[in-house]
């Protein structure tokens, strides 16, 4: 079957699955394949549960009429979305980086969506399978579009960009992340520049952090290049405050009050500059775009502040690497309170340069005082240290 016959079947039946714990009556099943699973063996459970089609690429798994065989599922897949998204002449915003991506994006789509009809990645879904799905949930009637790109190595964000299509974008930063995949910070820098390469091929636009002299390197060539930062940029803004909440201000005319947000630690300041940025970038009213950026309040592990019990806790507990954790770290031993307990899972994908990685983290560590310091996992398993340790996090639940 062509991409475009398929196209046809969507557009009648535009909601597509890949679990079928999930799947709604009408559903496109996808029949993805995994290392431990093969989604073709559950084509007849999917059409039972009532998916209107199941397409599938073995064919012992074809049923009749409501199975669709194609040559590769997952493949087939990135084609139907990148069909849906040459439907679309509005702007695709695409975010990718090491840190930060997730509530970049969460507050780019609060302001942007404070003015437009605007579509955007749904939690983490930001891989091979989770942008096609994405891209296939854009509604017609859209008026732009927020995409996240996460990647742990070469080509994967220049794959992404052949079926997104971006016509904006943003690297939030390039650090120490998946470091194993990407072959050092170097690799990184490379791996996430794929999306500066389409855009500079493409005439499109960069939101670019103007404080990182890498990025300044890195977005040469560029069409049109926007700045923010803290200083000699577009939109220069600067931390007021950090404890417990972030408090921003704005060297712009349009905002000449501070910004209250309900984000925990000064690392997010780019995060919320660059919203701020693509707003105006945009035209959305500069009083919509305020209220936006204090009103956002974050609700994924990132960055918030919770009650539990009596304890007040920073709940940042999303794939840490070492720039993300140094920051982490560095945010709460400021913050003015007493009995601080700092726990810290280990991290993974570092490759080589792990066992370092972790003994740095042990070293900023011991610079501040702490009432406890609760290591699990991984690397701090391997080095010796004065803290509580444990191999994993139902041991340390236990201690309480």
């Amino acid at each position: 079957m062509t991409i475009e016959a398929l196209y046809s079947i969507f557009e009648k039946h535009p909601s597509v699955q890949t679990d079928t714990r999930k799947l709604k009556t009408g559903d496109l099943f996808f029949a993805l394949k995994g290392p431990s699973f093969n989604g073709n063996a559950f084509a007849a459970q999917a059409i039972k549960a009532g998916a209107s089609y199941a397409i599938i690429d073995e064919e012992a798994f074809a049923t009749g009429p409501e199975t669709i065989l194609v040559e590769d599922v997952l493949t087939t897949l990135q084609e139907l979305a990148l069909y849906h998204r040459k439907q679309f002449t509005i702007p695709f915003i695409a975010i990718t980086g090491s840190n930060g991506k997730t509530t970049t994006k969460e507050l780019i789509h609060a302001v942007l969506s404070s003015m437009f009809h605007t579509s955007t990645t749904e939690g983490n879904l930001n891989n091979h399978i989770g942008i096609p799905l994405t891209i296939l949930k854009v509604k017609k009637d859209a008026e732009l579009a927020v995409i996240e790109m996460g990647a742990n190595h070469q080509q994967e964000i220049a794959s992404y960009c052949r079926y997104t299509l971006p016509t904006h974008g943003v690297i939030t930063n390039c650090g120490k992340a998946h470091l194993e995949g990407f072959g050092g910070v170097e690799g990184v820098r490379k791996g996430k520049g794929e999306l500066y390469d389409f855009l500079r091929l493409n005439g499109g636009t960069a939101f670019v952090m103007w404080d990182y002299d890498y990025f300044q390197t890195m977005s040469k060539g560029i069409k049109e290049i926007i700045t923010y930062g803290t200083k000699d940029a577009s939109l220069n803004g600067h931390a007021i405050k950090s404890e417990p909440f972030l408090e921003i201000k704005m060297d712009h005319a349009s905002f000449p009050t501070p910004f209250q947000t309900q984000l925990v630690g000064a690392y997010n300041l780019p995060n919320v500059l660059v919203a701020v940025t693509i707003g105006l970038y945009f035209k959305v009213p500069s009083e919509k775009i305020h209220a936006a950026i204090e009103s956002y309040s974050p609700s994924n592990s990132r960055s918030q502040l919770v009650k539990w019990g009596t304890n007040q806790v920073i709940l940042d507990a999303y794939n840490a690497n070492p720039s993300s954790m140094r920051l982490a770290i560095e945010n709460f031993a400021a913050i003015n309170q007493p009995n601080k307990t700092l726990l810290l899972g280990a991290m993974a994908e570092l490759g080589d340069e792990s066992l370092e990685e972790h003994k740095a983290i042990i070293e900023l560590i011991q610079k501040y005082d702490w009432k406890n310091v609760v290591l699990v996992g991984g690397d701090f398993l391997k080095i010796n240290h004065p803290f509580l340790s444990f191999p994993n996090s139902t041991e340390a639940a236990k201690v309480g």
